[in-house]
């Protein structure tokens, strides 16, 4: 089973933007819905926005509503979470998943947001 893998994560200050990429070519469930989540030191991760690849729609968690945008790129096999304005609340390892996800995890990549 090929785990999704988020990539593009950094250092940024407040106020910052960042764009994270997920792969989703090669996934051998053909999930419709994908999904981002973090996981913020000390805390448990959340999902905090999914994509319906076949029409675009979206939803957010209200921590990131409004600053942060997912988009897919179908053609190309990629899922994108375009994040601006960051908060040093938002540093935390960002993931991609299917929704509901399954079991395996990818790595995830770090962000962090100095204040």
């Amino acid at each position: 089973e090929v785990q999704l893998q988020a990539s593009g994560g950094g250092l940024v200050q407040a106020g910052g933007s960042l764009r994270l990429s997920c792969s989703v070519s090669g996934f051998t469930f053909d999930a419709d819905r994908i999904a981002w989540f973090r996981q913020a030191p000390g805390k448990e991760r959340e999902g905090i926005s999914c994509i319906r690849k076949s029409d675009g729609k979206s939803r957010y968690a209200d921590s990131v509503k409004g600053r942060f945008t997912v988009s897919s790129d179908n053609a190309e096999g990629m899922v994108y979470l375009q994040m601006y304005s960051l908060k040093p609340e938002d540093t935390a390892v960002y993931y991609c998943n299917s929704d509901p996800p399954a079991p395996l995890w990818g790595q995830g990549t770090l962000v962090t947001v100095s204040s």
